[in-house]
């Protein structure tokens, strides 16, 4: 598609806003985002769809919803696609956001490591833009040095946007408001490529980290090896039953017995947790297969 000027974008995209999104294209829009990403969107956010699709929209340059469906169906490589995912995707994340995983972390970790255990694989499946898999890093760093550990944390997100600033790991000191001042000293390092008030995460937390997109819509997920630890939070909340039940499945297969599945507290495996025991809310053991839980 030709590139168009700014103005032209604007006036053309504002054009499909005040059209608004018929219902027909809602249900489209629906449908595509469910079968793709797996997120669940109800008739209550046709807003949040429209306002989010009109950025794609003031992007190409286009001034109507259903032009841009029939631009995304004849997108053959799926670049689109995942600009939409991108845009629809909700990130909303911060450091150390509920704690007592951490705590809980740091415990286990020690325990492990008194029992001679020296290999670690964390998996952070909904990593967002990077504050969950450093603060992660920030938890864990300490038992690398003390036990000699061999310690890598896999970070994913289905948004390529969130990734790649996960992956350049530079904040706003706003956001480092719940880092303890003793993590910030040890682990942050001013930036001032982009002016003042940035900080960037330290080169001994950066080489623990492996980015990967995934989607989990997707099985069986396309990642080797077996986690001590996953940590899923506040995802499974946007998905229905029926994902959340192959998720939980899928984590299993890929967590170790006797390992962590940690979700948000807003989230529940009841019923779903034929291969695990509750350690608390939100917290899960993965048991030996045949255990019943």
């Amino acid at each position: 598609m030709l590139k168009i000027g700014r103005r032209k974008a604007e006036d053309a995209a504002l054009k499909a806003a005040q059209a608004g999104m018929s219902a027909d294209e809602l249900t489209v829009f629906q449908k595509i985002l469910h079968e793709q990403s797996g997120i669940v969107l109800s008739d209550r956010k046709r807003a949040l769809v429209e306002s989010r699709v009109t950025q794609r929209l003031r992007a190409l340059g286009m001034d109507s919803f259903h032009t841009y469906l029939e631009y995304l169906v004849r997108d053959g490589d799926g670049d689109e696609l995942v600009q939409l995912i991108d845009v629809i995707s909700t990130n909303i994340t911060n450091f150390y956001r509920e704690p007592d995983h951490f705590e809980i972390l740091d415990h286990k970790l020690g325990e492990w490591a008194e029992k001679g255990q020296r290999k670690v694989r964390i998996w952070s499946a909904a990593c967002s833009t990077g504050e969950e898999p450093y603060t992660i890093a920030m938890t864990v760093h300490k038992h690398i040095l003390e036990h000699n550990l061999d310690l890598k944390i896999l970070a994913s997100d289905i948004s390529t946007r969130v990734l790649a600033r996960a992956k350049e790991g530079i904040y706003d000191e706003e956001r480092l408001v719940q880092v303890p001042e003793e993590m910030k000293s040890r682990y942050f390092r001013p930036n001032f490529t982009g002016g003042t008030g940035k900080y960037e995460i330290a080169a001994q937390l950066r080489g623990l980290m492996m980015f990967h997109r995934l989607n989990f819509t997707v099985f069986p997920y396309p990642i080797r090896g077996v986690f001590d630890v996953i940590f899923c939070r506040n995802a499974m909340i946007y998905f229905d039953r029926d994902l959340r039940q192959k998720m939980v499945l899928e984590f299993a297969r890929l967590l170790k017995p006797g390992g962590l599945l940690m979700i948000g507290h807003a989230e529940t495996l009841i019923g779903m947790e034929k291969k695990y025991r509750t350690i608390k809310p939100s917290v899960y053991l993965r048991l030996n297969d045949g255990v019943d839980g």
